[in-house]
């Protein structure tokens, strides 16, 4: 074979190996490559469309705080700020600022643009207008919006962010501690409160009695 036929058959070669690399792209989804995490907490690219990627994203890698590091964030906290509190006595973050403002000696403050009272306290149009940088802002609003809610948070300098029972957005977990936040992400901060301070069942219900016993403080 002459050096002509040679070079034109390399050519051709590496032509067929572009071309089924580039089929290979498409069969994986052929769009822009997305990181994803494991369960491990390591992480790895994948095409975004394609199925492996998908089932990823669907699988909760995200831990958050343990019951114990739970009960050291609720104790070491004076001030907590409710983000999406409500006057509506049918939502959930009524009946949780009603619970904390009766049972806890924390500072209380509720964030909410559209109103001006809540509880019979002010409520605050952003993070950013509170007296104080609250040691703990609770999230009552959509998971979509929970990156948006982390910017603010990070913004006035707060340490902790806890994102209701029911929410849940596992990247903005992983932003926010990524720029150093306490996350805790899908609990109740009212059922956490109670269950550490005695006024509830290990399963989360009111027991309804009063006890002398000690509680955990």
């Amino acid at each position: 074979m002459t050096a002509e036929a040679t070079s034109t058959a390399t050519l051709s070669e590496t032509t067929a190996l572009n071309e089924n690399d580039g089929a290979a792209s498409a069969a994986l989804g052929g769009d822009d490559l997305e990181t994803v995490r494991l369960v491990n907490g390591l992480s790895c690219e994948l095409p975004a469309s394609s199925p492996l990627a998908k089932l990823l994203k669907s699988q909760r890698t995200w831990t958050g705080p343990d019951a114990k590091q739970r009960l050291k964030i609720l104790n070491a906290a004076k001030s907590v700020a409710i983000v999406g509190a409500s006057p509506k006595p049918q939502r959930s973050s009524f009946f949780v600022g009603t619970y904390l403002q009766q049972s806890s000696d924390y500072r209380l403050y509720f964030v909410n643009p559209m109103e001006t009272e809540i509880l019979g306290q002010p409520a605050y149009a952003s993070l950013a207008d509170l007296p104080e940088v609250p040691d703990i802002v609770v999230v009552f609003r959509r998971g979509s919006d929970i990156p948006s809610v982390i910017d603010d948070v990070v913004a006035v300098g707060a340490k902790t962010i806890w994102v209701q029972l029911g929410i849940w957005n596992q990247e903005a977990a992983y932003s926010g501690e990524e720029q150093g936040l306490t996350v805790v992400m899908d609990r109740c901060i009212k059922v956490e409160h109670a269950r550490f301070h005695g006024g509830l069942h290990l399963l989360g219900f009111d027991t309804g009695q009063i006890t002398a016993r000690k509680t955990v403080r």
